[in-house]
Order: C-alpha cells, then sequence, then structure tokens
C-alpha cells in the first residue's frame, strides 16, 4: 500500500502506530513508542522525533526493522527511518529537517518546589555535599557517579537530592527522584500485577535516577536484585546515580556486598550536623523565606539551643513565631525562652534513661528476657518489642542509629530506622502499640516525657 499524497509526517506515523501497537506488548508500545512524533519525510527518509537519546538508543537497536517494516507498508519499500531528539538526529547518516520537536516533559516524582540550592545554608559540616550535588546537576553522568550523601535525619540530605533534580530537569533531562520505600512498593505492586516489565523500562530509560533513604531495602531481596539490575543498566550507559542514606555503605550490613560496592564506586559525602554559625544563618534564611522581623537575640537564641537536625531548629522558629502571635506580643528573648521551655527535656533527655534501662521496661512489658530481645527470636509480639526499643532509644537517648543496632544485639543502622519509621506510622491507626509505649512509660519513670 502506497502513502496517500495529502497525509502529513505525523498523520503517516500516527497510522503506523496504530499497527505497531497490535504487534509489541503495552508496556513496551508505552515506554518507548508512546511519546514519539512523525516529524517529516522526504527523499525516502522518515524522521521520528523521541523523548530523549536513551529512547532513541534503543528504538535504534531493537525495533528499527520492525518500525521500517511498518512504514513501508505504507509508503514506499525503501524507506529508511532516523530518529531525532530534540533536533539531533540519532543516525549515522545526518538529517536536518527544519521542524524540531519540543523539550520532553521531565519524568520525576514530588520535587518540593522550595528544595533548590539558592536556599540550602552552606556551613561547615555540608561544605563538601553541596559542591558535590553542583557539580552532578551540572555534569550528569560525567563526574561521582554514583554519588553517596548520607547523614542524619534532616540534616539536608532530601534538600540536596531535590535541589540536584530541578537542575536536571532544567536541562531537559528525564529524572525520577522517589524513596527506596516507593520503589519497593511499586516492585512489589508490580509483582502482583505481572507488569515487572514496565516497571524495568521505567527505572531504566531515565535520564537520573535520585533515590533517597536507601537503606530501607537492606534485608529485602528481591528488592536489593532489581534495584542492582537498574544500577547497573544506569550506570554503564553513564546515566547519573544520587542516593541518599543515615550511614555510608560500609556500615549497612544487611544489604548485599556488591550493591555496597558499587554504592562507593563513584563519592561518598557525610552531611554533619550544622554548627553554631551555620545554625544561625539557617533561621535567618527561614525567617526572611517566611517575610517575619525576628531580632537578632531571639535567633542567637534559638540557634545555641544545640539542635543537630535542620527541621527541630526551623520547629524552634515556628513555635517561637506562633507562640508570640496567640500572645499578641513582639517575638523577645523572654517570649523565646517561654515557648521553647516545655520541650526542653525532649531535646536534653536525662541522663539516667540509658539503653540498658530501655530494655528492661520493654522486656519486662512484653514477658521477655534480655536475651530473647536481643536474640535472633522472630515471632510477632518480639518483633514489635524489639522495634518499639528501638524507637524509644531514638527518641530518649542521643545515641546514634549504628549505637542503638548495636544495643539491641548487634543490628544494622537500616533495621533501626526502619523500626522507627514502622512505629512512628502506626502510632495513630494502633491502640495496642500507643497502650504498650504508655504502658512502657510507666516502667520508666513516674513521670515520663516518652514522646509520640
Amino acid at each position: 500500500m502506497g502513502v496517500i499524497p495529502s497525509l502529513t509526517p505525523q498523520e503517516i506515523w500516527e497510522a503506523a502506530l496504530g499497527e505497531l501497537q497490535l504487534q509489541l506488548s503495552r508496556p513496551n508500545f508505552r515506554t518507548w513508542l508512546a511519546k514519539t512524533v512523525g516529524m517529516s519525510y522526504q527523499d525516502k527518509t522518515f524522521v521520528i522525533g523521541v523523548p530523549n537519546a536513551f529512547a532513541a538508543e534503543y528504538l535504534e537497536k531493537n525495533q528499527r526493522s520492525l518500525i521500517e517494516k511498518t512504514l513501508r507498508s505504507l509508503t514506499e519499500p525503501d524507506v529508511r527511518v532516523v530518529f531525532q531528539v530534540n533536533g539531533r538526529s540519532h543516525a549515522s547518516d545526518e538529517v536536518s529537517p527544519e521542524a524540531v520537536i519540543p523539550p520532553p516533559p521531565p519524568v520525576f516524582m514530588r520535587l518540593n518546589p522550595n528544595y533548590v540550592f539558592d536556599t540550602f545554608v552552606e556551613g561547615e559540616g555540608n561544605r563538601l555535599a553541596r559542591a558535590a550535588a553542583i557539580t552532578v546537576a551540572k555534569h550528569p553522568g560525567q563526574v561521582y557517579n554514583p554519588l553517596f550523601i548520607y547523614g542524619g535525619v534532616g540534616l539536608g540530605k532530601t534538600h540536596l537530592l531535590h535541589a540536584i533534580g530541578h537542575i536536571a530537569c532544567a536541562s531537559h533531562i528525564n529524572v525520577i527522584c522517589t524513596s527506596a520505600e516507593q520503589f519497593t512498593n511499586e516492585f512489589l505492586s508490580a509483582l502482583r500485577e505481572r507488569n515487572t516489565e514496565e516497571f524495568r523500562n521505567k527505572y531504566r530509560s531515565i535520564g537520573m535516577l535520585l533515590i533517597d533513604d536507601i537503606q530501607f531495602i537492606a534485608g529485602k531481596e528481591q528488592t536489593e536484585e532489581s534495584f542492582f539490575h537498574t544500577f547497573n543498566e544506569l550506570h554503564n550507559t553513564n546515566r547519573q546515580i544520587v542516593i541518599t542514606s543515615d550511614c555510608p555503605p560500609q556500615a549497612m550490613h544487611l544489604l548485599q556486598e556488591r550493591l555496597r560496592s558499587r554504592f562507593a564506586w563513584g563519592l561518598t559525602v557525610s552531611i554533619e550536623p550544622p554548627d553554631y554559625a551555620t545554625r544561625l544563618a539557617i533561621l535567618h534564611t527561614k525567617a526572611a523565606q517566611k517575610g517575619l522581623t525576628v531580632p537578632q537575640d531571639v535567633l542567637e537564641f534559638i540557634a545555641s539551643r544545640e539542635q543537630d537536625n535542620i527541621r527541630l531548629l526551623e520547629g524552634s522558629l515556628n513555635r517561637v513565631i506562633a507562640y508570640a502571635k496567640l500572645l499578641r506580643v513582639a517575638p523577645t528573648l523572654e517570649t523565646a525562652a517561654r515557648a521553647l521551655e516545655d520541650i526542653g527535656s525532649r531535646e536534653h533527655p536525662t541522663t539516667d534513661l540509658t539503653p540498658a534501662v530501655i530494655i528492661d521496661a520493654v522486656s519486662r512489658s512484653f514477658n521477655l528476657t534480655r536475651d530473647d530481645l536481643l536474640g535472633r527470636r522472630r515471632d510477632k509480639d518480639t518483633i514489635l518489642a524489639r522495634q518499639l526499643a528501638m524507637y524509644l532509644m531514638r527518641r530518649e537517648t542521643n545515641y546514634s542509629l549504628s549505637r542503638i543496632g548495636q544495643e539491641l544485639g548487634n543490628r544494622d543502622a537500616a533495621a533501626v530506622t526502619h523500626a522507627c519509621k514502622h512505629i512512628t506510622a502506626h502510632l495513630q491507626d494502633n491502640p495496642f502499640i500507643r497502650r504498650k509505649l504508655d504502658e512502657i512509660a510507666g516502667l520508666l519513670r513516674p513521670k515520663s516525657h516518652v514522646a509520640r
């Protein structure tokens, strides 16, 4: 069948897509062909516009013959195909049609518009991480691949991750920015729904992968396997990978060794708690962003409380401002002290509340021995008791994640993170957990400050 002379290249391509849709699986068609366009047809050359170089490369290697065969049935017997990305031909014989497809919309998930480099306050503890993040944002896939950023909760890892994503999207790079938990949930959903091919295509056809809290996949064998192959595919084709975690790769003992070694291939940088000068600068920035005028001595007072968590720092500022508004007074040093006095005990835990005391209280509450709690028992009650012990140690002591893991039978820091997230997520909808926390609080001390 020859082409009808009045048809435009796009109309010819739409007819071809109709036939190709019947010959390819739905995931394959949606991933590689659904966003293509017919750009030009002249001198027996049909130019197809594709959204990115990875799609062009895939189609060139895997679908060229099928596409040409389909187009020949609609045009002429010796037509050839050229794939074009944003005005640049992907074929060896350059074709330069006047038509240029617009930049493709970036693929991303939950990029926070406030998390950009301009709003990230640099300090001694995060300078290297920020510089590395800017470098990979401007030169993705060329240096520091992967970039692995680790540090405690609320220090700015996610902020840097999203800032990289904004730069990449502005450069028309297809980006997925997600958490390891979301990656796991998507993978398990793909297994249940038998569409793992679509899942693989989604994560392996992008230009950049930004993944938060990678420690979440530790110990999940199928998810680790899937991420291993995704990592290899992206890394082998020089596509940028940025990973955040609460601990360095070598400390993630529950993670497969082959993944730990790959995470260390590029650059591993830490983010340390902010010093006083950085905390003060952060408070000035946050106040300016909110359009607030806060006296210098008030900001200095909040910064001097030695908070090592930027979220808590911002929370203290918000608390002082809200308290002053409720009283209809200006935010003064006295107002700030009164606003923050009732949370002091949580920020400075009592020294007598040690891991040993918490372990003893949890064991008594669940009628377990200390060995049961620290050992390898995996029944439902023991697992919950262990998670509550980790949660309470995290909330009531200044111990690091890795130290808490050591206290609870030499467990991985990732296991502590998972336990804390699990308990936090179910506090509101699980009366049994709330009851147990109250019971343990009573065993810990008469007037417990155990926070939910």
